[in-house]
């Protein structure tokens, strides 16, 4: 009897702890509390993406997290800290309307260049340059975008492929080392401005173009007219402005070269890497790996690996063959005879 009557007791208070709380109630109880639990537990869950700092536990479990923290962080620094970043054919902005062409040109290398320097996981820059130069402006945009990231402490290879030539030379004057192939075509230092005159042409399918302009030079470079000697002076003037700021990177690039040897060998000629490497104008010979290493050494990497290379192919192909289609509209073909432009060009 008193064994019965501790049962009841022991029962009653269990039922006065929990409400009486049971299977035979129904569901709805305990689907209440397993959504308090889910409540409870994305409120952690959220708050502790919001401050990943903050560890819950010990002390010692916040001592194993740091360590663990800085494992991740020295794994990935081991593993490379390197920006690669491709410099490929005629650098120009890119100025085509259609939807078609593809998002490349000398303001996205630009924007790639500055994005890595200000990336603090990157350590150093490479730019793989295959180029027979471009336009004087987005070259120079290009070289002010290298000096800025070596101003934000990155150190910069400049990698010479078939053709570093003229304004591919140009934007490698900035970087701190320069590795090419012994047969790799570079130099061109120089600039060139070219129009054409269609007036025969036009002559002949009957037309005539008339202009009318506020001044004798507003229509200089027409390629409807013969050019005057007047206007010749005026453009190689400015030709031989902007060839003195392409003198004055040379020289501010390559320190070393001789003066007599900078004054031989920017008149526009081409020689091969090998003859670069003689001459003070690149630091080593070699390829891919030979860049990588360089670039790791001058970073302190000891393991340099590329961490900002992206496959884009398919894109890459689509927007490629709009461009060309668009390229090959007789508009866009008459429109670039008939507007010259100074550039850091090699033209053969």
């Amino acid at each position: 009897m008193t064994e019965e009557m501790s049962k009841e007791v022991k029962e009653s208070l269990l039922n006065s702890v929990t409400g009486n709380i049971s299977f035979k109630q129904g569901p709805g109880i305990w689907a209440g509390l397993l959504l308090v639990l889910f409540l409870v537990s994305s409120v952690c869950g959220i708050y502790l993406t919001v401050k990943p700092g903050m560890k819950c536990g010990k002390q010692a479990d916040k001592k194993e997290g740091v360590s663990a923290k800085l494992s991740t962080l020295a794994a990935k620094n081991e593993q490379g800290n390197v920006a690669w970043i491709k410099v490929r054919g005629v650098i120009a902005t890119d100025n085509s309307s259609s939807p078609f062409s593809r998002p490349q040109g000398a303001s996205a290398i630009a924007k790639k260049i500055r994005e890595a320097g200000e990336e603090n996981d990157v350590k150093a820059i490479v730019l793989d340059i295959n180029s027979p130069g471009g336009t004087v402006a987005s070259v120079q945009n290009i070289y002010s975008e290298i000096l800025r990231a070596k101003k934000n402490g990155k150190k910069v290879v400049a990698l010479f492929r078939d053709v570093a030539a003229s304004g591919g030379f140009y934007i490698a004057m900035a970087a701190d080392k320069i590795v090419a192939e012994p047969g790799t075509i570079t130099g061109s230092v120089g600039v060139i401005m070219q129009g054409a005159n269609v007036e025969g042409l036009f002559e002949k399918i009957g037309v005539k173009m008339i202009p009318i302009t506020s001044g004798k030079y507003k229509d200089i470079g027409s390629a409807y007219r013969p050019m005057t000697e007047a206007e010749k002076a005026l453009l190689q003037d400015m030709v031989d402005d902007t060839y003195t700021q392409f003198f004055a990177a040379v020289k501010a690039g390559r320190p070393n070269v001789e003066e007599s040897v900078l004054q031989e060998y920017t008149d526009g000629r081409v020689f091969t890497g090998q003859r670069a490497y003689n001459l003070g104008f690149i630091d080593k010979l070699g390829g891919e790996e030979e860049a990588l290493n360089l670039a790791g050494e001058l970073a302190g990497i000891k393991d340099p690996k590329i961490i900002s290379s992206k496959s884009d192919n398919l894109r890459e192909f689509i927007f490629s063959m709009g461009s060309s289609m668009e390229g090959r509209s007789l508009a866009k073909q008459l429109e670039s005879l008939a507007t010259p432009s100074v550039s850091y060009l090699w033209m053969n």
